[in-house]
C-alpha cells in the first residue's frame, strides 16, 4: 500500500521525502528501516505546527467514529465486552481525550515564561515543549483500544512520530487498530507493530527517543532494563494490588454497589480496579450481604448468562484465576468454565496473608474481603507492600480519610468512589514505585510526550565582570551579596 499525502495534509507535507511502501516487520533490520524513515521524516518538521497536529487528531477522531462498529464487535470478541462497556470505557474516553487537545493543544504548547531573578539582569526566561521524536508505545490486552490509542493521541499532539505495538492476545482488536491507523498516517509518521514477545524484544533493541509501556510490573522490569541501554526514558504504567478501605461511618448501600462496580467491571481485568477490601468488623456482614445483592442486581443470578459481563481473555489466564479459589473460602460464586473462559463474579472470606490470591495481582472477578478493628494495622499493612496503582477510601469522616491519605502512598486515590479518578482529565493518571513511572491523561499526557527545554535570554547591554576571571578575594563578598539576594 502506498502512503498518501491526501491523508495529511498536501500543503505541509509538500517537497517531504517519504516511504513509498508499507515496511514487512519480519525481523531487526526492517524495524531499523522504519525507523530511519521516521528520523527523516520528523527532522522535516512537517509535525511541528499546531493546526497540522490538530488537523490529525480530528482525522482520527472522525475515522474511529466512523469505524465504532468495528471496534466494538472486535471487543467483544476478544473479551466479551458488552457494546455499553467497549464504548463507555474505551471508545469515548478515546473521543474525550482527542477533544481535549483539539480545543486545548494551541495553549498547551505555547511557550510558558517564567520569571528570571535579578541575577541575570537584563534577561528573560521561557519554557519551550518539543516532541521527543521516535516514540515506541507497548500496549496491554486488557483495554487494547483505549491503551493504544491515548498515549498514541498524547505522542501525536506533542508533535512525535510513533510507532505502535498493540497486543496480539486482543487480536482482533489489534486488527481494527491497525486498519484505523493505516487509512489516516503514513508509516512514516505512526507505524503498528503486530506480532508478540519476539517483536517487541526486536523492537527495544532499537534506539528510540521515548518508551511507553503498559503493562504487568514484572514486564515492566524488562522494558526498564531494555530502555536503560539506550538511556531511553520510560514511561510505565503498571499494576499491583489496590485496596479498598471501608469505615463503619459510610454509607453502605452506595459503598457496596461502587465496589461491585468497579472489581467487576471488564471482568475485573482493570489495572485500578479494586484488588482486596478491608472493611471495619461491625459492618463485614452487612458489607458482603450487599455486594452479593448488587453482583446479582447488576449480572442476575448466572452471570454467565448476563449481557453484561465479560470473558476472561484467555484459558491461561483463566486457569490461573481457578488455582486462587483452591485454598479459598469463597463465600459467593466461584464458577469456573475453563473452554468459556468463564469466571463468575466471586467473593473470598479473609484469604490467609500469605496465599497467591493476597500476594499477587488478581487481575480478574475475585474479591477477597477482610474485617479490620483498629484502622492503624490497616495503614500498617498497605505501608509494608509494594505501592498500589490505586487506593479507595469509603468514610464520611474528613479525619479517616485525612488519616489514610497522610500515612499511605498510592499512585491514585478515589474517595467514596472506585476508578472514576481515571476518567477525569485534570488529574495526573500513573504509578509510584512499583505500579509505574510517570503519568498521563490530558495536559499531562502532553507534557510526558514533550521535552521542556529551558530557554535563558540575556541582553548584551549590560554584563557583570565579577563572575569572570581571573577570581580576586576582595570580590568574594560582593559575590555572596549578590547571590544572597538577587537569586
Amino acid at each position: 500500500m502506498k502512503p498518501s499525502t491526501a491523508k495529511l495534509s498536501s500543503t505541509v507535507l509538500k517537497d517531504v521525502p517519504l516511504s513509498t511502501t508499507m515496511p514487512v516487520f519480519k525481523n531487526n533490520n526492517a524495524y531499523a528501516s522504519v525507523l530511519e524513515k521516521q528520523t527523516v521524516f520528523f527532522q522535516t518538521g512537517t509535525t511541528l505546527p499546531i493546526q497540522f497536529r490538530i488537523d490529525t487528531l480530528k482525522k482520527l477522531k472522525k475515522c474511529i467514529l466512523q469505524h465504532e462498529s468495528e471496534i466494538s464487535d472486535a471487543l467483544t470478541h476478544d473479551l466479551g465486552k458488552p457494546i455499553f462497556e467497549s464504548y463507555g470505557a474505551e471508545i469515548a474516553g478515546t473521543i474525550s481525550e482527542i477533544d481535549y487537545f483539539i480545543h486545548n493543544l494551541r495553549k498547551l504548547a505555547t511557550d510558558t515564561t517564567v520569571s528570571t531573578p535579578l541575577l541575570h539582569f537584563k534577561a528573560s526566561s521561557r519554557i519551550q515543549y518539543q516532541p521527543y521524536g521516535k516514540v515506541l508505545i507497548i500496549a496491554p490486552w486488557n483495554y487494547p483500544f483505549l491503551l493504544s490509542m491515548n498515549p498514541l493521541v498524547g505522542a501525536v499532539a506533542a508533535g512525535n512520530t510513533c510507532v505502535l505495538k498493540p497486543s496480539e492476545i486482543a487480536e482482533k482488536t489489534a486488527l481494527i487498530i491497525e486498519k484505523i491507523i493505516n487509512e489516516i498516517f503514513i508509516q512514516d509518521y505512526v507505524a503498528v507493530v503486530q506480532g508478540g514477545v519476539n517483536q517487541t524484544q526486536e523492537l527495544l533493541e532499537n534506539k528510540f527517543d521515548l518508551l511507553f509501556f503498559t503493562g504487568s510490573t514484572p514486564v515492566g522490569k524488562i522494558m526498564y532494563k531494555a530502555a536503560a541501554e539506550h538511556l531511553t526514558p520510560v514511561v510505565l504504567e503498571l499494576g499491583g494490588k489496590s485496596p479498598v478501605i471501608v469505615d463503619e461511618d459510610t454509607d453502605i448501600e452506595i459503598t457496596a454497589r461502587r465496589i461491585v462496580w468497579g472489581k467487576f467491571l471488564n471482568t475485573g481485568q482493570t489495572c485500578i480496579a479494586p484488588d482486596y477490601v478491608f472493611v471495619h468488623e461491625n459492618i463485614k456482614a452487612k458489607l458482603i450481604e450487599r455486594c452479593i445483592h448488587y453482583i446479582e442486581d447488576f449480572y442476575g443470578k448466572d452471570a454467565y448468562v448476563s449481557s453484561s459481563y465479560g470473558r476472561i481473555i484467555t484459558t491461561k489466564n483463566t486457569l490461573r484465576l481457578k488455582n486462587y479459589l483452591a485454598t479459598s473460602n469463597v463465600i459467593y460464586g466461584g464458577k469456573v468454565n475453563e473452554n468459556a473462559c468463564y469466571v463468575s463474579p466471586t467473593l473470598l472470606d479473609s484469604p490467609a496473608m500469605d496465599s497467591p490470591v493476597m500476594q499477587e495481582e488478581i487481575f480478574g472477578p475475585i474479591l477477597p474481603i477482610h474485617s479490620y478493628k483498629n484502622i492503624d494495622e490497616v495503614i500498617q499493612f498497605i505501608a509494608n507492600r509494594p505501592k498500589p496503582l490505586a487506593l479507595y477510601i469509603f468514610s464520611n469522616s474528613k479525619t479517616f480519610q485525612n488519616t489514610i491519605l497522610q500515612k499511605t502512598y498510592s499512585g491514585g486515590v478515589a474517595i467514596n468512589e472506585t476508578v472514576m479518578h481515571v476518567a477525569n482529565h485534570n488529574l495526573p493518571f500513573g504509578g509510584v514505585g512499583a505500579s509505574g513511572i510517570g503519568n498521563y491523561h490530558g495536559k499531562h499526557s502532553f507534557f510526558t510526550f514533550s521535552h521542556a527545554r529551558s530557554i535563558l535570554s540575556k541582553s548584551f547591554i549590560i554584563d557583570v565582570k565579577i563572575r569572570y576571571a581571573p577570581y580576586q578575594k576582595n570580590r568574594l563578598g560582593l559575590l555572596k551579596f549578590m547571590t544572597k539576594y538577587f537569586m
